[in-house]
């Protein structure tokens, strides 16, 4: 890149920055007092024309100064190499808030709280997704002779309990057999490959037990298959209230924006860009494919653990975004909250 290029893009990058920080469109005459720049004001106003041309930029007002535009951003973005980490106190501060949670939902809440206040954005997180997850423990817990509880616990941290009413009476020897069984059967296994292991069991089961384990695997099948809904939770939305007069300029008005944040379909679909958890995917406005979006930006990433991502989480907040900020708390968050469901 010629230093020309390097030059303007200084410049954009100044203008950006001013422009996240004052809300106001910048004009020449500022990018000179407050940058150093090392060029006259002309030179600034020229190149300024350029990035406009280009569409980086644009004049909102007459007699005003430049703001940047979708694309202006999307350079900005693109530019930024590395994201900045958190320090240490900051680090220690996010691990110690997510351990004292007491259950995953509570993990989950934990985390938009702390992303909504770090980023001042609307924080948004998704539930682990089952297909991803390993059994961790099968429990088997007789409640009568003929009614049991199971306990599937998974390697993201969900808890799932089923109920099952069994025809006949199984007595403690038999519940030990069928405990060992499913146990042995499940232990370690991807939920897709827990669900085989189950039905194989209602083949393979001693002729005294095969209707208690058909019955057992009936219900646990029902519990390992993936469900059509993902679930999310959402925080500081009453964050968009800070941001009125960014969205009063796009095309959809904060209403609208707390609309599509409300159908789960529309911000699973923005968390879906986000595959692994060693990139942070930043969405900016008319990029998001969301209509009542297009105000907005997108920053998001996975969580998980060992090379598995459990889930998405992200931010959604005006275009006038601190992009290195936020990519960094969201980076940070998701990184520990993976660490802290690993370790359960």
């Amino acid at each position: 890149m010629s230093s020309t290029d390097d030059r303007r893009f200084e410049i954009l990058r100044a203008i950006v920055t001013d422009f996240v920080s004052t809300q106001e469109p910048i004009g020449s005459k500022a990018l000179v007092d407050r940058h150093h720049l090392g060029v006259s004001s002309a030179t600034v106003r020229n190149d300024m024309a350029v990035l406009e041309a280009e569409g980086l930029i644009i004049q909102p007002h007459t007699s005003s100064g430049r703001v940047p535009t979708d694309k202006g951003y999307r350079l900005f973005v693109d530019r930024i190499h590395d994201v900045k980490p958190l320090s240490k106190a900051e680090r220690r501060a996010i691990l110690s808030f997510l351990d004292h949670a007491v259950d995953l939902d509570d993990v989950l809440r934990r985390s938009v709280k702390l992303l909504a206040e770090l980023t001042q954005q609307v924080a948004v997180i998704q539930y682990p997704v089952l297909s991803t997850a390993r059994v961790r423990h099968l429990e088997v817990v007789a409640l009568s002779p003929s009614r049991l509880l199971l306990v599937v616990i998974t390697d993201t941290g969900r808890v799932e309990q089923r109920m099952v009413s069994l025809r006949d009476r199984l007595e403690d020897a038999s519940l030990t057999q069928v405990r060992n069984l499913f146990g042995a059967a499940l232990d370690g296994k991807r939920l897709d490959e827990a669900t085989a292991a189950v039905s194989a069991l209602t083949e393979d089961a001693p002729p005294e037990l095969q209707r208690p384990i058909l019955e057992i695997a009936t219900v646990l099948i029902e519990t390992l298959v993936e469900r059509p809904e993902d679930r999310l939770v959402l925080g500081g939305t009453s964050n968009l209230a800070r941001s009125a007069g960014d969205f009063a300029l796009a095309s959809s008005g904060m209403d609208t924006v707390l609309e599509a944040l409300e159908e789960q379909v529309v911000v699973l679909r923005l968390l879906a860009h986000t595959r692994d958890n060693d990139a942070v995917t930043v969405q900016i406005g008319e990029e998001t494919l969301v209509e009542d979006l297009r105000g907005t930006s997108v920053v998001s990433t996975g969580y998980g653990a060992s090379g598995t991502v459990f889930g998405g989480v992200g931010v959604v907040g005006p275009t006038r975004m601190d992009y290195p900020g936020t990519m960094a708390s969201v980076a940070a968050v998701a990184r520990y909250v993976g660490e802290v469901l690993a370790g359960r």
